[in-house]
């Protein structure tokens, strides 16, 4: 298992356009691929859209993405690369 903390830069939180490229880039992967978020710690499917937009996180906020399996660093790597500039483009 690999993890990596991401803050959440943008200005709305996670919204469509993040969750959108976060979903679509870890479909491309066999490996479990989640993030932990919020005080509790609750996590969410980070291949369900709805799940990374019913996490509800905010600007500021901090998610801990984990991935697991086979290709986990790969798919670690390029989610995070996605997830970062999806909330960077205006």
């Amino acid at each position: 298992m690999v993890e990596k903390d991401i803050v959440i830069t943008s200005k709305l939180g996670i919204h469509l356009r993040p969750a959108g490229a976060m979903s679509d880039e870890a479909m491309k992967y066999e490996s479990h691929i989640t993030f932990e978020y919020g005080e509790y710690k609750r996590r969410a499917n980070a291949k369900s859209i709805i799940s990374v937009l019913a996490s509800g996180v905010n600007s500021g906020d901090v998610i801990k993405l984990r991935a697991e399996g086979e290709d986990e660093e790969e798919a670690l790597e390029n989610v995070t690369n996605a997830f970062v500039k999806s909330m960077n483009e205006n």
